[in-house]
């Protein structure tokens, strides 16, 4: 799934309101790209949530996936390594 994608999602689910604490910096960082990119506040952060979200849960298969793949080639990846 693409940004794109997400972006048109995040769009047609109902909005709840959300309040959270950003550092100043940061907070200003988002109100200027807010502005040059045209994109609302809401929409960047329900994108950078949505994402994290992703990534996080890909996180888990892979580690799994990558632990499977040592388990069962270990002596292939030992010799390997010498």
């Amino acid at each position: 799934m693409t940004c794109h994608d997400m972006s048109s999602i995040i769009w047609r689910m109902p909005k709840v309101k959300f309040a959270t604490k950003l550092e100043a910096t940061v907070l200003k960082e988002l109100r200027a790209h807010a502005k040059v990119s045209k994109v609302p506040i809401a929409e960047i952060v329900s994108q950078a949530v949505a994402e994290h979200l992703r990534m996080v849960q890909v996180r888990p298969a892979f580690r799994d996936a990558a632990d499977q793949v040592m388990a069962e080639h270990s002596e292939l990846l030992q010799r390997l390594a010498k």
